[in-house]
């Protein structure tokens, strides 16, 4: 299965980062991809009030991206932030296509670093797979990536590619970190992973220096069920292609079974 890793950096103005999404999944679909994935907080960049720009998944901004979707006819995973009963926002995932609509909200809280997600965005508590074209996709979002366990969840769903949208946050060792954790993460569940992260918030930001929120700091990357890196993009907007077969997934989990050598 073709996908696409949609790396963009999202604005203040949802209205905005839609036509950009809506942009980068034209493209994705003309270039024969079957999965478009774009990053955590598509809808609108952290670092500003999310409570008055959350909207319910029936709402005019998860419209937009259903429309693109239906449109191009590929399935289409983008972050967005939607109301919670307690007043806070839930970080959530729409993926939206031919076969179907699931959501996913975040489990795993950015609670780190200095910042404080759980003061605004209430966790989730549901592992969520879904199938594109026969092939099983699990959901997770950036900070998800810490967690082994929610990978190795998606595997025992019968995934092969687990799907990682993020606004990963910089600072020392920040992108370093990131590089080592997807590959790790593959490698734990035995899946394809797709990592999408926002682009670098300016052209000439150092990765190095943390910002106030998690702006992003690029460097998608599809890495193999074995750990390997098989395309990266850098720190700007991109559009990276990438091929996915489940069948090598089946063949590692053969030759190194961690899933059914596990004894906690």
């Amino acid at each position: 299965m073709r996908i696409a890793l949609c790396q963009m950096t999202s604005s203040t103005e949802p209205k905005e980062n839609l036509a950009q999404v809506a942009d980068l999944v034209r493209r994705a679909a003309a270039e024969g991809a079957r999965l478009a994935v774009l990053p955590e907080a598509a809808m609108v960049r952290f670092g500003v009030p999310l409570g008055p720009v959350a909207e319910p998944l029936d709402g005019p901004w998860a419209d937009g991206v259903r429309t693109v979707a239906q449109e191009t006819g590929i399935t289409v995973v983008a972050g967005m932030f939607t109301p919670a009963p307690d007043g806070r926002v839930a970080n959530t995932l729409l993926a939206t296509g031919p076969g179907g609509e699931e959501s996913y909200d975040k489990i795993h809280l950015y609670d780190a670093f200095g910042f404080r997600e759980s003061d605004t965005v209430a966790p989730g508590e549901r592992v969520v797979t879904l199938d594109v074209d026969g092939v099983r996709v699990g959901l997770a979002t950036c900070y998800d990536l810490r967690f082994p366990e929610l990978f190795r969840a998606h595997a025992d769903a019968g995934a092969t590619l687990s799907v990682l949208p993020a606004s990963w946050g910089s600072g020392p060792g920040k992108r370093a970190q990131w590089d080592l954790l997807v590959r790790a993460r593959a490698l734990d569940a035995t899946v394809w992973l797709a990592a999408v992260g926002q682009a670098a918030p300016e052209p000439d930001a150092d990765p190095e220096l943390p910002t106030k929120a998690p702006t992003g700091v690029g460097h998608s990357a599809l890495i193999g069920p074995d750990g390997t890196v098989r395309a990266r993009l850098g720190g700007a907007p991109g559009l990276l292609l990438g091929e996915v077969d489940p069948a090598e997934a089946e063949r590692v989990r053969r030759a190194v079974a961690v899933l059914d050598n596990r004894r906690l």
